[in-house]
């Protein structure tokens, strides 16, 4: 049934008529369809077979293999141009780099990548991360491979999310913590999400704030026991890893001593507040509904089914006749609430 087809209240007005029922049955398919969840990667076969898949991670003994991946700002839909998160970590100490692209663009990724590579705390040597189109593209190979030290490039298997397990623990932390799950369509947020993670966000995270890395596994009586070293923030990972030159040691002393932990913070509760009123402001049209609003319209939907149900006994509801077919405003009479005024 085609909503707003009928009557003179458009599709609003039938949705305000709507059984709980009704929602459920309407949107059965689609449920079905996205039943194990909406992943935003886009396999590229042309390139698969000619990128290796590493096998150990264990033989990674320093700095400079990094895994990458990316986090779309979708909010309820992944159709249309939209802000990207990337997220850069390093395995060995932990040390991550954050960056916006506009619509999964390989030349913007490419920019990203020449500008984190232009003050690192080590040499790149590894690149490993998924198979979206993002990262499987030529330009990408050439960045990589076309260099007096070619780095090397890798891809984890497809739907095996645990080969980039030291990556995926932090697109929450990292991510969706500090940006939330709004949809950013403005081109506009894309320099400010990138001015927050560069300054403020690179620093409280991989200076102060310590983490615990896994240092081995064993399996006792079939129940698996894991080992944790002691907690390390991932500046002093890199001071104390001689792959690191002296140079660089030098200049992130200065940064930490220089830094005051509580100095970043402040800025952060305010950089991402700006960020989500311009993300809502412009996902916000005139004549449509926000997803909060049609939320709270559900929720008054059911709430006046349950009163509605209560004026009935169970024994007038059993010899109450069943009609033959039950017309979809059959028994609301619901008035518009006021949300949609707003």
């Amino acid at each position: 049934m085609a909503l707003g087809a009928a009557g003179g209240g458009g599709w609003g007005a039938d949705l305000l008529r709507m059984s709980a029922a009704t929602m459920d049955r309407m949107m059965r398919e689609i449920r079905i369809k996205r039943r194990k969840g909406r992943s935003a990667t886009a396999m590229s076969r042309r390139l698969a077979g000619q990128i290796p898949i590493p096998t150990r991670f264990e033989d990674v003994k320093g700095p400079g293999w990094l895994e990458a991946d990316t986090v779309a700002h979708r909010g309820e839909s992944l159709a249309g141009a939209l802000a990207w998160s990337v997220t850069f970590t390093d395995i060995h100490t932990g040390w991550t780099e954050n960056r916006a692209i506009w619509n999964r663009s390989s030349r913007e990724l490419v920019k990203r990548l020449e500008e984190i590579e232009s003050r690192p705390p080590f040499d790149i040597e590894g690149f490993d991360r998924d198979n979206g189109t993002e990262f499987l593209n030529h330009r990408l190979c050439r960045h990589f491979r076309e260099r007096p030290a070619p780095v090397e490039f890798t891809r984890g298997r497809p739907y095996r999310k645990n080969d980039n397990a030291h990556l995926e623990q932090k697109q929450w932390t990292r991510v969706r913590q500090l940006l939330g799950l709004d949809r950013f369509e403005d081109r506009r947020l894309t320099p400010l999400i990138n001015d927050l993670h560069a300054q403020e966000w690179r620093a409280l995270q991989n200076f102060p704030l310590p983490s615990m890395q896994l240092i081995a596994k064993s399996r006792d009586d079939g129940h698996p026991r894991r080992f944790h070293g002691l907690p390390r923030t991932p500046y002093q990972r890199l001071m104390e890893s001689p792959k690191v030159a002296e140079e660089t040691k030098d200049c992130l002393r200065k940064k930490r001593r220089g830094l005051d932990p509580f100095e970043p913070q402040e800025r952060i509760e305010v950089k991402p507040r700006a960020i989500s009123r311009i993300a809502r402001r412009k996902t916000q049209r005139p004549g449509h509904p926000s997803v909060r609003q049609l939320f709270l319209l559900r929720q008054r939907v059911l709430h006046h089914t349950a009163l509605r149900q209560k004026r009935f006994s169970r024994k007038d509801a059993k010899n109450a006749k069943k009609p033959e077919g039950r017309p979809l405003t059959q028994g609301c009479h619901l008035r518009p609430p006021k949300l949609w005024r707003v």
